[in-house]
């Protein structure tokens, strides 16, 4: 699969869903235009690691006939075995390098707050892409501080790589982020908690637009 510029929709699945709704859900969000897939390191306590490797072969085989990657959340070692196409970390891991040489030529993206220092590191590192925690006040973004604007501007006078913004991000709130450049939106709640995800999708995707023509 060739990988383009990381940017537009980002969809987070959460594992501990209901697994037959959410690859209906993921495919139908899919045809709204999503431009990147990650899968939540959030399993049923005691999963078989089969069965994970299942579920992803699955989420896989449903986002490559779109031509969207699909990354494995922290645990780059199932991303590995799954053959995805990377893997998000939310804090930079310690042997970084060596998992670089492992999954050699994946994705691998890395969340960021407030701390310059972290995204200065993770730009060093030759992370390919940023994603911001949580812009907004979001019960799935608990553990992450309200980013202020200033450190999103101050990432990208560092960098040219992608860069999302996550955490309480709607359509109608999008307009409160004019004047920051930025790539993307990671979302879970406002595609898989609505009626119609690909419409869902259409909708950010146009408020994107709003905000970079």
């Amino acid at each position: 699969m060739e990988i383009k510029r990381l940017g537009g929709v980002y969809l987070v699945l959460d594992p501990k869903r209901n697994r037959p709704r959410l690859l209906q859900q993921l495919e139908q969000a899919l045809r709204g235009g999503l431009g990147l897939v990650q899968v939540w390191n959030h399993w049923t306590e005691g999963v078989p690691r089969m069965e994970k490797l299942n579920f992803l072969g699955e989420v896989k085989a449903i986002c490559t006939s779109f031509g969207v990657p699909v990354l494995m959340h922290e645990d780059w070692e199932l991303a590995h075995e799954a053959d995805l196409q990377g893997v998000h970390f939310d804090v930079i891991p310690g042997d970084f390098v060596h998992i670089r040489e492992v999954l050699s030529g994946s994705i691998i993206g890395v969340t960021v707050s407030n701390d310059r220092e972290t995204i200065k590191k993770a730009e060093e590192l030759g992370v390919d892409y940023f994603s911001f925690c949580a812009i907004f006040p979001s019960p799935s973004a608990v553990n992450c501080e309200i980013v202020q604007p200033a450190n999103i501007r101050a990432a990208r006078a560092i960098t040219d790589m992608s860069i999302f913004l996550s955490g309480g991000i709607h359509p109608d709130n999008l307009f409160r982020l004019s004047g920051l450049d930025f790539d993307g939106v990671a979302v879970i709640s406002g595609i898989l908690d609505v009626a119609d995800p690909a419409e869902a999708v259409k909708a950010y995707r146009a408020a994107l637009h709003k905000l970079k023509p």
